[in-house]
């Protein structure tokens, strides 16, 4: 028996935003969040701002969104959004404000406080007293695809790792898809969010919890990144591109929504919170040695990865990685045997295809990062 849930209603398109003021206006006091550029530099902010002006909707834009956002921080966002009066958010940019307009939607109505029932983190038992605030989103990335997921990852400098909470009650209502917010990216900033969505392909394609449904998906998504590759490498996008790299982006998203992602990530948040290497570089570094594992027990589906994305083989998917991903930063073997400690505790483990252990972690890092 399966099962699938996805409440998120997805608008694509050229204007896509301009075009749908009823989609994006969900109360009458808005809260914009946002990081210190990605919303002005794509222009999505200055687009949200005439629908809410011309609709005479007043609002706050909150830019203090740092990237991996840290979970003290959203609490004091969600101060922020209290005192305004917001009724609902807007989050705009990539991963990180997406994700963080989750935590707040939580924290504006159900207010964390030591000693009471509901502390920063009760968070992460994905139940709460009072409903978030309801959400939309404007992604100006392709890559994480949190438009549609019910997750959210915040950075724990106390545990020194990055934690996510899920909830169905923090699915976005309106997700908003216009490659005309993409276009201008950096080209390996491109890079590194298209191979973060490429990882939650292959990640829930593989898992133990895949299904009919995720399978059929997951090969589509790939099959949309495998006719962009050439463009990724050289970092030539038009708008219709980055708009369908848009949507293999949230397609990967609906997918880990159902089946949730594999040790890829959790192995990669170690690489991200300790060096400071961007999500989806860090997904991109370990992926062939874990599809090679996969290899081992799921050649089949493999064999339908590599087709999806028109390679021939493992090699060459390993040559494609590295060449756009390319790895700068040096790693010791005692870094790598403190990372395993911390990743072999993620749930996501029970859910890749193969057995999992410290000495199968350690194997992952070293052939990937020594």
């Amino acid at each position: 028996m399966s099962t699938f849930f996805m409440p998120t209603k997805i608008i694509k398109g050229e204007n896509a935003v301009t075009s749908n003021p009823d989609s994006l206006i969900l109360g009458s006091r808005a809260f914009i969040v946002t990081g210190k550029s990605s919303g002005k530099l794509s222009g999505a902010l200055s687009d949200v701002k005439k629908v809410l002006e011309d609709r005479k909707i007043p609002y706050c834009v909150y830019d203090k969104i740092e990237n991996n956002p840290e979970i003290s921080s959203m609490a004091t966002a969600s101060c922020v959004c209290r005192e305004f009066g917001a009724d609902f958010i807007i989050a705009i940019g990539g991963g990180s404000p997406l994700d963080a307009a989750k935590a707040i939607a939580v924290y504006t109505v159900n207010e964390p406080r030591e000693g009471t029932d509901f502390t920063l983190y009760s968070i992460f038992d994905g139940k709460y007293k009072n409903k978030p605030l309801p959400m939309c989103a404007i992604p100006t990335t392709a890559g994480t695809g949190s438009e549609v997921t019910p997750y959210s990852i915040l950075t724990l400098h106390k545990e020194q790792t990055k934690r996510s909470f899920s909830s169905p009650e923090v699915f976005f209502k309106n997700a908003f898809l216009d490659g005309k917010y993409t276009q201008g990216l950096p080209k390996q900033v491109a890079r590194n969010t298209a191979v973060d969505a490429m990882c939650h392909l292959i990640e829930g394609y593989t898992n133990k919890r895949a299904t009919d449904m995720t399978d059929y998906m997951a090969l589509e998504g790939l099959r949309i990144l495998g006719k962009h590759l050439h463009s990724l490498y050289t970092g030539n996008f038009t708008r219709d591109i980055c708009t369908e790299l848009l949507f293999a982006s949230s397609i990967g998203g609906i997918v880990i929504s159902q089946t949730g992602t594999t040790i890829v990530h959790s192995m990669g948040y170690q690489l991200t919170y300790f060096k400071d290497i961007p999500h989806g570089m860090a997904n991109g570094h370990l992926i062939y040695e874990y599809l090679l594992r996969v290899n081992d027990v799921l050649p089949d589906k493999v064999t339908f990865v590599l087709s999806a994305l028109g390679l021939e083989n493992l090699t060459d998917f390993k040559n494609y990685i590295t060449k756009i991903t390319p790895r700068t930063v040096i790693f010791t073997t005692s870094e790598l045997e403190a990372f395993v400690k911390t990743s072999i505790k993620a749930r996501n483990a029970a859910s890749c295809p193969f057995p999992i252990s410290e000495e199968i972690e350690l194997e992952i890092y070293k052939s990937s990062l020594l």
